[in-house]
Parts: structure tokens; C-alpha cells; sequence
């Protein structure tokens, strides 16, 4: 009979509940009869109408013999339930269960992308005959010697049985040869050539009765949305349905143009809206735990690399992908790629969401043996999304307002999928096209292009292209202070952190004006993500020597000093502090703060191993650099020298030596005295010595530099 498996290939947003496979004990068996002919009425009144794009002759054969079964349990209920045997009864429970499986079947075909129907063509008509045997086998093992029927019911019961017996595997031929018509359009663009516009505007809109924007648009959601909740538990390939998410997405723009202007973008301002209002409900109260450090959302599936730094799957992914070799939140090199699920960690999420009433995805066996099946662009993908960007491009360039404000929404997506699609929208000349819109009125022409700049920017090599580009940095500047949107502004600042990756373009974003000034105010009174932007940022721009003047003038020092007790933002807020306390000015700069000291000592006893290990590690500076009265003045913080025992015996290795090296330093001015059994936990004076010396930026401080790209 029914097994849980059954639908584990059509799973769409949800899977089907275990006890939608179990017997139903909330069925009560005197009234068993009228809920099955209930069921079965609704039924034929709910899909007799229906005309489904794909399998409508197994629909429509199914719903016929569903429209026999009312006449039999009519029959069967005027006979009463006191009249039947145990048998008959469990019997009744199976076909109830059937019954919500045809259910779940008729309703999934009418209502899923048609595109998916198309390339499940097979699978789902298994899924058809399975329920034909199904039925078969109730009326097989229903005791009939026990029920007294009339002749009527009868003869139409062995019909029925008959005609079950003779059900065989039926795959309709007009589906499967559009299903082969699908693989050849991929096919095509995979040898190089691009398909026929008409024979493709056939295949959609003859086809497939995708007859417009809107239509084309949605199953473009369906099948993302497939991919990103069950991207190694479905069949075909993910890579096999990103091609035809690209496919789909290029056929949109060819096929049905960029008209209906205005009601697009409503939609993706109210999607925007509401995106944005759940943004920020769930960073207000999802753990911080429980976030990754890459994207800042809560992790779908919690992976631990090599330095043994928990990220989501996907995130670390792409970031692997994109040629990065070192750990994100640390700096270090990764001893090698394999990623290690975080079972753990992934139970204690998954039971967060259950007390919540949030979704959370099944995890499939694949990954939680840790196996790894991220799948690579295939050359159709890069091809088709070439073919897209080209249309874009062209429209970004030459369209109305509005297919331009559509355009850059759509190479904002697509620029955030694979580093091949960014370099392919930079070359065909996107760039300086997405820069004119930066100082547009529109709220989404301005967001979408900042965005996407964003994206672009991901790519190293796109890089120097935005920088050069004349204007282009002033104009994201002007973003980040003027910005129409909050989400603008936020992307303004993570596009400068992303561009200031490179070292000689970081005295170029500070000397832009008001840089400095915009990123502390957004770290003052920005959102959540707002402030991790802006503070992964300042760190990366304070590497650079030439930056702690203008960092100083710009007001940065108090909006870092505030942020150290703000959380998600403070452990980074004392890496930043950390390095510009390396130069006189900066130390200066700091002390004149009152409440630097004591928040940074705060944070050695209080913050998360992380955030200890930047603290000891700017206090350390500051003492090295700030000389005698410096030292003086952190000594005489009550209780200081405690807090560095407990630092010494309990920090991570990296707080350990450098707890170990700021007391060496006080001793030395004879501020602090710590006795010398106290400096034990493996290390010596020498050996710490020695291991800060030949210490530089990375290793001083520990900082998560992420970049969070919402889509919407």
C-alpha cells in the first residue's frame, strides 16, 4: 500500500505529513462510509473541470473511477456500519488513505509549475498507476461475501476491477516529446547555438500555455524555490533545473518583451517590503548562533570547516566556489575542502523553528552522512544566462524607464548566482549602464542598481572595472549617504567593503567624501545587517595606514566605542579599534574616549571567545604604543589584573598569548604584578615574544567579513 516515499520526487514547498500515511484514527468507524463518500464527491466536484498542461489522460481516468466510487459507498452506507467486520472496516481506513493520496496527486498537478510536470513526466505517472493498484487491491481484499449487494453494484464493481487489471504504465507521448523538445533546447545552447525564437515561443505558449509575463515569472519562482529547499533531493539534477530556470528566465524577456512595466514593479516593491520586514523580525529574534556568518540567516543546513567555523552549506559553498581558500571569520587557510555537517547544531536549530511555527527543511540521508553533491554550471547554464544578459544589457541601455528598473533587477539575480554570469554582464558593457541609474529618482531603479553592482563585484576581476569606471565609486558613496532606501544604503556600504578587499583601492574609498562619515553613521543607527556592513567595512578599510586620520576625523572612534556593546557588530567594532590603535593617533584618539577602556575590558570577561581575543588584542596595542600612562590608566581598572588570570587559564589559544604578552607589558612598568607561576598554560616570556613579533594585522584580530546580498 501507501509508503512514506511515495512523493519523495514531487515534493514542492512542503512534504506531505507522515500521518497523511498512516491509518486515520481520528475517522470514526460508524461514520467511516459518509466521510469516504464525502471525500469522494469532493473530488469529482473539485477536478471534473480542471485542465491540467501535463498527464491529463491519467487525470481525467482517475477521476472518472473516483466519480464510480460515490455510487458504491451510497450503496455501502445504506447498509449501515453495524453490519460490517473488522476486516471491512480496516479496509475502509486503507481507501481513506488512498483517497487523501489522490487527493494530494490532483492537487499537485493543477497547481505546480508546468515546467516541473514536464520533466517529472515519467515519475508522476508511476505515481498514477501506483494509486490504479492501490484501488485494485481494495476492492480485492474487501470481504464482499459478507456484504449483501445489489446486482447493479456488483456488475459495476467487477467493471471496475476488470478495467484496473487491464491499467498499464502510461506515459503520454505529447508530454514526453515536449520533454525531449526541453533537453534539445539546452542541448542546443550547449553546442553553441542558439534555439529558434518561434519554435520556442511554440513550445511555451502552444505548449506549455505559458502565455505571458506573469505566468513565465512564476514558474521561474517555482522551480528556484525548488532548488533552494531541495537542491540534492530531487530528480532531475539541480543542474539539470537551473538550465531550465535559465532557459525559462531568457524565453521570458525573448518571448513576452518587457511590457506591464507598472504592475512588475508593484510586485517587487511589495515583495520587497515584506522581505524586508521579515529580515528584520527574524534577526531581532533568531540566535545569533543559529545565523551564518556569511549571510546572516539562519542556516538551512550548518556545515563545520577545516578551523572548525560552523557556516550555512550553500554560503560557504559559493564562497569555495568563488577561489576562496581561507575561513571567512578567521583568515586562515583551510586544510582542505570537505565540509562536515553539524548535526548538532542542525537539531537544535531545526527544534528553534518547531516552538517557533517556522518552516524547516527535511534533511535528506545524502547530507546527513555528509555526503557533498553541490552541482557545477553546466556550458547550456552559462550559455542560456549569456543569451539573457544580452537581452538585458540591450534593454538597460536603450529600454523605457521601466525595462530598464526591470532590467537591473533581473541582472542583479543573475549576477548573484555564478561568477561566470558576473563576468559575462561586466563584459557585455552592464556596468557604467547600472551606474546611471544610481542617481535615479526611483527607489527601485536606484536599489536594484546598487544591488547589482554589488553582485558584480563579488568577481575580482569587476573589481577594478567599477572602481575605474569615472564616477562610479562618488556615485556609491552617494548611495550609502543618500540612499532612497535603507536596503541602498546597506548595499552601498557592503559594495565598498567587497571592492575594498583590494588593498590600493582602500585610500581611494576613503579620500571619496563623506565615506567614512556615511559607513559610522550606518553603523550608529542602521538595521542589523545595516551595522554588519558597515562595520566589516571600517575594518577592512582601516588595514590601511593611510586611513586612521581620516577614520579619526570622520568621527568613526565613538560609533566603534558604542558598538562594542551592541550585539552582532561588537566583536568586529573591537577589531577595528584594535588596528587603528596601532599607530600614536589612534591610541590618542581612544584614550580621550572614557568609556573605550572599561567596554574593551568589559569585553574580555564578557564577550564571546572571538570578541576576547580582538579585546586583549586592542588593549594590547593600545598599552604597546600608548606608553607609560596608558598602562597606568588600564592598571588601575578594578579588577584588571583578575580578568587577565582568567583570560590566561580560560581564552583560545590566540587570547591566551596575548593576555600573556599585555601582562608582560604592564609588568614591565611595574602597573601590574603577576606572579610568575601565574604565566604558565605553555607559554614562556621568549616564545610569546617571539610569536608577537612576527604577528601582523590578520593574526591580531579575528573578524567575520561577510557580505549578506538579500534578493528580492
Amino acid at each position: 500500500m501507501a509508503t512514506p516515499t511515495m512523493f519523495s520526487s514531487l515534493r514542492r514547498r512542503t512534504s506531505p505529513s507522515l500521518e497523511s500515511f498512516l491509518a486515520p484514527n481520528q475517522v470514526n468507524e460508524s461514520t467511516i462510509l459518509q466521510t469516504l463518500t464525502i471525500i469522494s464527491k469532493e473530488l469529482v466536484l473539485s477536478f471534473s473541470d480542471i485542465c491540467v498542461p501535463c498527464h491529463m489522460k491519467n487525470f481525467q481516468s482517475l477521476i472518472r473511477k473516483i466519480d464510480i466510487f460515490v455510487s458504491v459507498f451510497e450503496n455501502f452506507k445504506g447498509l449501515g456500519s453495524g453490519n460490517f467486520f473488522f476486516t471491512a472496516i480496516l479496509c475502509f481506513k486503507e481507501m481513506y488513505i488512498t483517497l487523501s493520496r489522490t487527493k494530494m496527486l490532483l492537487d499537485y498537478c493543477s497547481k505546480s509549475s508546468r515546467l516541473w510536470l514536464l520533466l517529472q513526466n515519467s515519475a508522476i505517472s508511476n505515481h498514477f498507476l501506483d494509486l490504479n493498484k492501490d484501488i485494485l487491491t481494495f476492492f480485492e481484499v474487501l470481504p464482499f461475501e459478507e456484504i449483501e449487494l445489489c446486482e447493479d453494484v456488483k456488475e459495476l464493481i467487477e467493471l471496475l476491477k476488470k478495467q484496473l487489471k487491464r491499467e498499464k504504465l502510461f506515459i503520454d507521448q505529447h508530454d514526453e516529446a515536449m520533454r525531449v523538445q526541453l533537453f534539445n533546447f539546452l542541448h542546443e545552447f550547449e553546442v553553441g547555438g542558439v534555439p529558434d525564437k518561434v519554435e520556442l515561443q511554440m513550445f511555451f505558449v502552444e505548449g506549455l500555455g505559458i502565455r505571458d509575463e506573469k505566468s513565465c515569472r512564476s514558474e521561474v519562482e517555482f522551480l528556484e524555490d525548488l532548488i533552494c529547499n531541495y537542491e540534492n533531493d530531487i530528480e532531475p539534477s539541480s543542474s539539470v533545473v537551473k538550465g531550465v530556470v535559465a532557459l525559462t528566465r531568457y524565453c521570458r524577456f525573448l518571448i513576452f518583451g518587457f511590457s506591464g512595466d507598472e504592475e512588475t514593479m508593484c510586485l517587487e516593491n511589495w515583495k520587497k517590503e515584506r522581505t524586508s520586514q521579515e529580515t528584520t523580525e527574524t534577526l531581532g529574534t533568531v540566535p545569533k548562533d543559529f545565523c551564518c556568518p556569511i549571510s546572516l540567516d539562519l542556516m538551512r543546513d550548518p556545515v563545520i570547516v577545516s578551523t572548525g567555523h560552523t557556516y550555512d552549506r550553500d554560503s560557504i559553498t559559493q564562497w569555495m566556489e568563488e577561489g576562496n581558500y581561507s575561513c571567512p571569520q578567521t583568515g586562515q587557510m583551510l586544510a582542505h575542502t570537505r565540509l562536515v555537517p553539524n548535526i548538532a547544531l542542525r537539531s537544535l536549530i531545526s527544534e528553534w523553528c518547531i516552538t517557533h511555527g517556522i518552516h524547516y527543511p527535511i534533511e535528506t540521508e545524502d547530507k546527513i552522512m555528509g555526503t557533498i553533491s553541490v552541482a557545477s554550471p553546466t556550458k547550456a547554464v552559462i550559455e542560456v544566462n549569456r543569451a539573457a544578459a544580452r537581452i538585458l544589457v540591450e534593454q538597460l541601455s536603450c529600454g523605457s524607464d521601466g525595462a530598464k528598473i526591470i532590467a537591473a533587477h533581473e541582472l542583479r539575480l543573475l549576477a548573484k548566482t555564478r561568477k561566470e554570469s558576473r563576468a559575462c554582464i561586466a563584459q557585455l558593457g552592464a556596468i557604467p549602464l547600472l551606474q546611471r541609474l544610481l542617481s535615479n529618482p526611483n527607489l527601485a531603479a536606484q536599489e536594484n542598481a546598487v544591488t547589482a553592482i554589488l553582485n558584480l563585484s563579488l568577481y575580482e576581476d569587476n573589481k577594478s572595472l567599477i572602481v575605474e569606471e569615472p564616477g562610479c565609486l562618488s556615485l556609491i558613496v552617494e548611495v550609502l549617504r543618500f540612499g532612497h532606501t535603507e536596503e541602498s544604503r546597506e548595499n552601498a556600504a557592503a559594495t565598498l567593503f567587497s571592492l575594498s578587499a583590494v588593498h590600493d583601492y582602500k585610500k581611494r574609498i576613503t579620500d571619496e567624501n563623506g565615506a567614512i562619515s556615511a559607513l559610522a553613521g550606518l553603523l550608529k543607527d542602521g538595521t542589523q545587517r545595516g551595522k554588519k556592513d558597515a562595520v566589516t567595512a571600517l575594518f577592512n578599510l582601516s588595514t590601511h595606514v593611510d586611513n586612521c586620520s581620516r577614520m579619526i576625523e570622520a568621527g568613526a572612534i565613538t560609533v566603534l566605542v558604542d558598538a562594542l556593546e551592541t550585539e552582532g557588530v561588537a566583536e568586529e567594532a573591537s577589531g577595528v579599534l584594535g588596528m587603528l590603535v596601532r599607530q600614536p593617533i589612534g591610541v590618542q584618539a581612544v584614550i580621550k574616549e572614557e568609556r573605550a577602556v572599561p567596554r574593551l575590558i568589559k569585553m574580555m570577561r564578557h564577550g564571546t571567545s572571538r570578541g576576547k581575543e580582538n579585546a586583549v588584542s586592542a588593549m594590547l596595542e593600545l598599552c604597546r604604543n600608548g606608553g607609560p600612562s596608558i598602562i597606568q590608566k588600564v592598571s588601575n581598572v578594578p579588577a584588571f589584573s583578575s580578568f587577565l588570570h582568567i583570560l590566561l587559564y580560560t581564552g583560545t589559544k590566540r587570547a591566551r598569548r596575548k593576555a600573556a604578552s599585555l601582562a608582560r607589558v604592564c609588568q614591565k612598568y611595574e602597573a601590574v604584578a603577576l606572579p610568575y607561576g601565574l604565566w604558565g598554560v605553555g607559554y614562556t616570556f621568549n616564545s610569546n615574544s617571539a610569536a608577537n613579533a612576527g604577528s601582523g594585522f590578520a593574526s591580531d584580530v579575528s573578524v567575520s567579513l561577510s557580505i549578506s546580498v538579500p534578493v528580492l
